[in-house]
């Protein structure tokens, strides 16, 4: 049994046995079939062989972008296949993101996509959290990041024709922030959800 840096954690990457791996589609989305034993917590033994679908998807990142001078925080509007069958809508609020390109860093794909989705230029974006959307099924690994930047209140149409972006973006005001974090239908990805809560909690530590 290995150690991770994790303190909370008892098992780590190493725990892990991968019998066998192989990619069963190839689309859009990857998805391999694998099967695997893991540790288990009650006596350090490995478990049966388990199969198990990984919908393979590339790193991605995203970005708060917000105005303390003018007290405004920015959102996009987009479809989303996977709300198309929502009850509510197939568009979704949330920040603005993207893949990583390869030979890119997260830190660059926030500046380029802060552009591409909103006509902003950013310098030096701020690292929040790196986290996993849906680690149940997808490897997809997310980092979140913020930048205090120069807002205004017109809200345009962004995106990349290319890639079928059609992008609306929305300049919202801070006294806007309670009613989208407590409305339990207005915000419905984690992205959009932990921005609003670190902006939030951000705002509440500057206040004091």
């Amino acid at each position: 049994m290995a150690t991770t840096q994790n303190p909370y954690l008892m098992f780590s990457a190493d725990d892990v046995q991968v019998l066998s791996r192989k990619t069963v589609y190839r689309g859009f989305a990857q998805i391999e079939q694998l099967k695997i034993c893991h540790r288990l917590f009650e006596d350090n033994s490995f478990s049966q062989p388990i199969q198990r679908e990984l919908v393979k998807r590339p790193e991605a990142a995203g970005i708060l972008l917000y105005d303390s001078k003018k007290q405004l925080f920015a959102l996009i509007e987009q479809f989303r296949i996977g709300a198309i069958d929502d009850k509510d809508s197939a568009w979704q609020l949330e920040v603005v993101a993207g893949l990583v390109d390869e030979g890119e860093t997260a830190a660059q794909t926030v500046v380029r996509e802060a552009m591409e989705e909103s006509g902003i230029q950013i310098d030096n974006p701020q690292l929040i959290f790196s986290f996993y959307p849906s680690a149940g099924a997808c490897n997809e690994l997310f980092h979140l990041y913020a930048a205090d930047t120069e807002l205004s209140h017109t809200n345009q149409i962004f995106g990349v024709m290319d890639e079928a972006e059609n992008i609306r973006l929305h300049v919202l005001k801070f006294e806007q922030l309670e009613s989208l974090l407590t409305q339990a239908s207005y915000l419905c990805n984690s992205p959009v959800i932990i921005a609003l809560q670190w902006l939030s909690m951000h705002l509440a530590m500057t206040r004091q």
